[in-house]
């Protein structure tokens, strides 16, 4: 029989290690790490027709739609039919792309296994972000008024992806604060449970 495969959405605001912590579980589990910031800069970088088509509502100051964003989702996936799951990183956002992930999923008898959202606080967020930006080069790591800003618009966007699926009793929410081993552990425990 074959094994069933482990899709995990991997939830928090920003600077809240959600990329370290991806990077860890991918290579534990088997798991593949789908990052929407990563499939945007592949998409445009090699210039295929969805990166293409992203680039024109970026160049126009306009948010890229969901179809455009799924399709690249889709295709990630298409290409790791081997694998024994996904990590969603920095996707879905909202509840039509929840929605849109859902379907995606179902197309493939598959559904979202956890939603596993890490716990930090803004002033911890705040001066994680701040040190990231010392080395990062990103201007919006450097500056603490538009960090804050970033953590509200996370607040109020993504939060009711949260109840989304926690209305299905698959949101989780762990401690995100400690050693990277230590928010480790709580996350492989969680995964290995499921």
């Amino acid at each position: 029989m074959e094994e069933k495969r482990i899709n995990i959405i991997l939830f928090g605001p920003p600077g809240s290690g959600k990329g370290t912590q991806a990077k860890q579980l991918e290579e534990k589990f088997g798991l593949v790490q789908v990052s929407t910031g990563d499939l945007f800069r592949y998409e445009m970088g090699n210039n295929t027709p969805l990166g293409q088509k992203a680039k024109e509502y970026m160049n126009k100051g306009q948010l890229v739609p969901d179809e455009v964003t799924v399709g690249m989702l889709k295709n990630k996936i298409d290409k790791f039919p081997e694998s024994k799951g996904f990590i969603f990183d920095g996707f879905p956002r909202t509840i039509p792309q929840a929605e849109a992930l859902d379907a995606l999923l179902a197309e493939r008898g598959e559904s979202v296994n956890s939603l596993i959202a890490l716990k930090v606080d803004d002033d911890e967020i705040v001066k994680r972000l701040l040190e990231r930006g010392k080395t990062s080069g990103r201007a919006d790591d450097a500056n603490e008024e538009v960090i804050r800003n970033r953590i509200a618009v996370y607040k109020a966007e993504t939060s009711p992806v949260y109840n989304y699926y926690a209305e299905k009793d698959l949101s989780v929410e762990i401690e995100g604060v400690g050693s990277i081993e230590d928010i480790q552990g709580r996350l492989a425990s969680l995964i290995e449970s499921i």
